[in-house]
């Protein structure tokens, strides 16, 4: 970055923090326990103590944050928003909405209602201090300027698959060379139209759904795809024993080892969930430096948990994710501190919350290839932050932010959030949309799709 502006009255700050204790995640800044942070043209300018001798710059607008904690903007790496539509429901099913009957599937959402519920699973992210989501499923052409226009960064893309997913919930797997031939020329498309869309806050990843609905073939085309974009590559990896078994049985080695076979795994690959995977499996996975989308609230509630500390022992990069029906990254880092200490039977320092704090902002920014611009606050990066309101009765006393942001903190408690230099959230309170006319219209959108998925049955 160029060296920064004398900030004078002509030429003012865009914005500037300052009295807020700031959790950088940056490894040489560390904690500020009173902090200053100017912002300009998007990118963080200064950040450091608030020295009392040492005026404010100039600003277009300074916020004085004192009894406010400020983090680096979350990187939620897997999510589906328009899955919202079987919220409270799904949790209870105990396998995903795709492969079960009775409920709306993806290739019954109309683009109005994927949009409408695509808006409302960015909205509930933005205002839990996500500033960046990886998200996929159906209608991306549509629903990626749709988030997008909340101000938060939106990577994503259609579902990647040639298995025919009308069928699958009744237990037809059928792979069909044209599904995957469009499906994957979608995304393509989409790259072409929208990647660095909107300042840059747009973007594409390759979705290639999983190992049992993509074929060996469009697998291989994925990973050659990919090379000739230069995208990053995500999809789900073991997350049911019977995807494992399926693709045993139809390509004679497990999911993990399909994806090395085609080239996929490495770090340019984001696996999630890989909740059954052998000793073999994880030291493959570690090997490559596969980023790993770690999803310990939405996988315990059906009972199961992935390998997080031997996985991470054996190299692979771990990032959050909320995956389906909420959005709080402030639960799932929670959630993954906790479900270590499960694993490890104890607490002792390799789980502590400043670890999982990390996976929820750089370990995400370095799963999706971004953390040179993204994941702490460092002077050059963008100003990507959240500011959390620790005024409240469950973050006082403040001894350990880490400690209270972790353990008892809520997504609820955030105040403000600025994605790009822009001030996207505030006082609780989205910026850019209506949150009225949202919920209605994602209610909307679900009923109907409901309605027409039960009369299915």
């Amino acid at each position: 970055m160029e060296t920064p502006p004398l900030f004078n009255a002509t030429y003012p700050a865009d914005l500037v923090i300052h009295g807020a204790r700031v959790i950088t995640v940056d490894p040489v800044l560390g904690e500020i326990e009173r902090g200053r942070i100017v912002i300009h043209a998007g990118r963080l300018v200064e950040i450091g103590p608030d020295d009392p001798a040492k005026p404010l710059p100039p600003a277009r607008r300074t916020l004085d944050m004192q009894g406010r904690v400020v983090t680096p903007g979350f990187v939620n790496v897997h999510t589906h928003t328009i899955l919202s539509m079987v919220r409270g429901v799904a949790e209870d099913m105990g396998f995903a909405p795709a492969y079960t009957p009775g409920v709306p599937h993806g290739h019954e959402v109309s683009e109005e209602e994927a949009v409408a519920l695509a808006r409302l699973g960015a909205a509930e992210a933005l205002l839990f201090g996500s500033t960046l989501i990886n998200d996929s499923y159906v209608h991306a052409n549509q629903t990626l300027p749709a988030m997008g226009e909340l101000g938060m960064r939106v990577i994503t893309c259609g579902r990647i698959h040639d298995v025919d997913f009308s069928r699958v919930h009744e237990g037809i797997w059928e792979h069909r060379a044209e599904i995957g031939e469009t499906t994957l020329a979608d995304a393509v498309a989409l790259h072409d139209r929208w990647q660095g869309g909107m300042d840059g806050r747009l973007g594409v990843e390759l979705a290639a759904h999983a190992p049992d609905t993509c074929s060996k073939e469009l697998l291989t085309k994925v990973a050659k795809t990919s090379e000739a974009l230069g995208v990053q590559v995500n999809g789900h990896l073991s997350q049911s024993l019977k995807e494992n078994r399926r693709v045993q049985e139809r390509d004679g080695m497990s999911p993990t080892e399909l994806l090395d076979d085609v080239g996929l795994l490495g770090s340019r690959f984001t696996a999630a969930h890989c909740m059954y995977v052998s000793d073999s499996d994880i030291a493959r996975i570690g090997a490559t430096a596969t980023n790993i989308a770690h999803v310990p609230r939405g996988n315990a509630t059906g009972g199961r948990i992935a390998p997080t500390t031997r996985l991470r022992q054996a190299g692979a990069n771990l990032a959050l994710a909320t995956d389906n029906m909420h959005a709080d990254m402030v639960e799932v880092m929670r959630w993954a501190l906790i479900m270590g200490r499960v694993q490890e039977g104890e607490v002792n320092e390799t789980w502590q919350p400043h670890h999982v704090i990390e996976m929820a902002t750089l370990g995400g920014a370095k799963a999706l290839g971004l953390d040179a611009e993204l994941g702490s606050l460092t002077p050059g990066k963008r100003a990507d932050l959240v500011v959390f309101d620790f005024r409240r009765p469950h973050l006082v006393p403040l001894i350990n932010a880490m400690g209270n942001l972790v353990h008892t903190a809520q997504g609820r408690d955030v105040e403000y959030v600025v994605c790009n230099g822009e001030v996207v959230v505030e006082g609780g309170e989205l910026s850019r949309a209506n949150t009225s006319v949202l919920l209605s219209d994602a209610q909307g959108a679900a009923e109907a799709l409901w309605q027409r998925a039960r009369a299915q049955v």
